[in-house]
């Protein structure tokens, strides 16, 4: 279960990156911090807060910002 939801939240992340002309060459890993490593701007990031909550109905930030991809695989861990 977790690896299916990693394998997704990954492939929406380089949706993203691909939205906003970033490199996708980029590890990814649950540790990632999506700002410093990934390079995620704040239109980036509503566009994954946007994409998480359209696929799990969850919003991500309802709580304030997530720093990384883990942060995110905890939020929905139970959807």
């Amino acid at each position: 279960m977790f690896n299916n939801k990693f394998q997704k939240i990954k492939e929406i992340i380089i949706i993203v990156l691909e939205n906003s002309s970033m490199s996708t060459e980029v590890e990814i890993s649950p540790e990632s911090f999506l700002r410093e490593e990934l390079g995620l701007d704040s239109l980036a990031l509503a566009e994954l807060a946007v994409r998480v909550e359209d696929e799990y109905g969850v919003d991500v930030f309802e709580d304030g910002l997530v720093n990384s991809v883990s942060e995110i695989l905890n939020k929905i861990r139970y959807f």
